[in-house]
């Protein structure tokens, strides 16, 4: 098992403390990520550990997505120059965009952002005011020209994946839908153990690459103030950090050292919905104009997975562990018991490994797997009697119990998405 390290505390941590808890540094070490100069810079690759942690990511956030009413959609990574043109995007943000391909005479670009590709597939199909609001997410990748001097490990990268969607609605539907979002992003904070560090109402300054239209700006940034001002969140304005097309709210986090990084967001857009022509039909059998509300719940996933190193120190919370449950047999004579116990965890959804006694002593595999949050020891009494002695990962010891009870709890723990490895004392 790779090594670990504790979580910094909640004061502020030492240069040394911050140079450990470095997510470039640790992720390779925890062999969750790597990079390699032949894919080229800020495009790293995903081990099994982190491929494993970045797959509980999307199905927890999918999940919630389903049970808040969205449906999912896959869309292509590419799309013609025409439509960043229509969105937008070319004129605003080329420079941080891939340069087009030449295609069969048409020029194809690596897209920079989700959002146009899903203001097409609403507008593919006819829409009535009775279908809105209509929840349309996709975690999905995209692609930014990042300068070199500026790429780091998981949190600047130029392929991203991200946890987006695009919630078409009425205009008196925007400010719900987009208070039910910062919901749903607490929610996943919650189940995460992230703590915002400030909510940032980001708006346009001078000089930058904005869609002129006050009118737009004004009503946009109304209704994210009355958001925020209704959901009681305190929060501070700045300026320059708008989208192109409209304000947002960012949720911000912080590392170790406290450098600052926007991972969740809240967009409201009267822009694209006006360029790519988009209606619905309404009460009166008019079309009419939809409000396009963009959110991002868990961010890029590999910004959320860069923080998730850096404040568990590897230690990550069962449901997000690369490894949940280490069965340990005592000596050879457990091994079929043990290997059984494997199986069983599979059945059920968990993630574990058998630690055989070829690697090493009883104590030494103990201390090679510290950072799994269960660890199973079989002796011949476990064997004899189909159960279990727990070891958690905080140091504490349960009395053993049956085997089948044992993985109920570590299931149930695991399925609500907890923070903490075990609700009652030990024996």
């Amino acid at each position: 098992m790779p090594r670990g390290f504790a979580a910094c505390p909640l004061a502020p941590c030492t240069r040394e403390e911050t140079a450990m808890h470095d997510h470039r540094k640790l992720g390779r070490e925890l062999d969750l990520f790597d990079t390699d100069p032949l894919m080229g810079a800020g495009l790293p690759y995903w081990l099994p550990d982190g491929a494993a942690v970045r797959h509980a990511l999307e199905e927890y956030v999918r999940g919630a997505e389903v049970r808040a009413g969205y449906r999912h959609v896959y869309s292509p990574p590419l799309g013609k120059r025409e439509l960043y043109e229509i969105s937008g995007h070319w004129s605003h943000y080329r420079e941080d965009m891939f340069p087009p391909m030449e295609l069969g005479g048409e020029q194809v670009v690596l897209r920079p952002s989700l959002c146009p590709h899903h203001a097409l597939i609403y507008r593919s199909r006819p829409h009535s005011y009775r279908e809105l609001p209509l929840r349309m997410a996709e975690l999905g990748g995209m692609y930014r020209a990042e300068r070199s001097g500026v790429l780091g490990g998981l949190t600047r990268v130029r392929a991203i994946q991200l946890n987006d969607a695009h919630i078409f609605c009425t205009l008196e539907q925007a400010a719900a839908e987009a208070r039910a979002a910062l919901e749903l992003i607490g929610e996943a904070y919650a189940a995460l153990g992230i703590r915002p560090v400030r909510h940032r109402l980001s708006l346009p300054g001078p000089g930058g690459k904005y869609v002129a239209d006050p009118a737009l700006w004004e009503r946009a940034s109304a209704l994210l103030v009355e958001v925020l001002d209704g959901a009681g969140i305190g929060y501070e304005e700045a300026e320059g950090e708008a989208a192109f097309y409209g304000p947002k709210i960012d949720v911000q986090i912080a590392d170790p050292a406290g450098r600052e990084a926007t991972l969740s967001t809240v967009q409201i857009d009267f822009h694209q919905p006006e360029r790519f022509d988009l209606h619905y039909i309404g009460a009166d059998g008019a079309k009419h104009r939809p409000v396009m509300v963009h959110r991002s719940v868990i961010g890029s996933v590999e910004r959320l997975v860069a923080h998730l190193i850096e404040l568990y120190g590897g230690a990550f919370p069962a449901w997000l562990a690369p490894t949940q449950l280490v069965v340990l047999p005592v000596s050879e004579a457990e091994l079929p018991a043990a290997r059984g116990l494997v199986a069983d965890c599979l059945d059920r959804g968990l993630r574990a490994d058998l630690a055989e006694p070829y690697r090493g002593s009883l104590g030494a595999r103990i201390r090679e797997a510290r950072l799994v949050p269960y660890q199973a020891v079989i002796g011949p009494r476990e064997a004899a009697a189909g159960e279990v002695a727990l070891r958690l990962r905080d140091g504490r010891r349960l009395d053993p119990r049956p085997a089948a009870e044992a993985l109920s709890r570590i299931a149930a723990q695991v399925a609500a998405h907890r923070t903490d490895l075990w609700d009652e004392p030990a024996g």
